[in-house]
């Protein structure tokens, strides 16, 4: 279970930028009750990485990796 997603400072410049803060929030705040299919959140390659991602919108996706049960974005890209 997730307890908190933090970002990098550059990964909300980036975010802001593009008009995606509102977007990347909801994304969030459906991770954290949980509904990680509608994000589609999950484990990406190479999997002995410990990167993971989710969908922010049909074009945007978040990457992160855990320190515990804090998931830290550390990109947002497009796909």
């Amino acid at each position: 279970m997730i307890s908190d997603i933090r970002e990098y400072k550059h990964v909300l410049e980036y975010l802001e930028k593009r008009g995606l803060l509102e977007k990347y929030s909801k994304a969030s705040a459906k991770l954290l009750r949980g509904e990680t299919q509608t994000v589609d959140f999950k484990k990406r390659q190479p999997k002995n990485l410990g990167t993971w991602s989710f969908r922010i919108d049909k074009k945007y996706r978040a990457f992160g990796t855990f320190q515990k049960d804090i998931l830290v974005v550390f990109e947002i890209n497009d796909h």
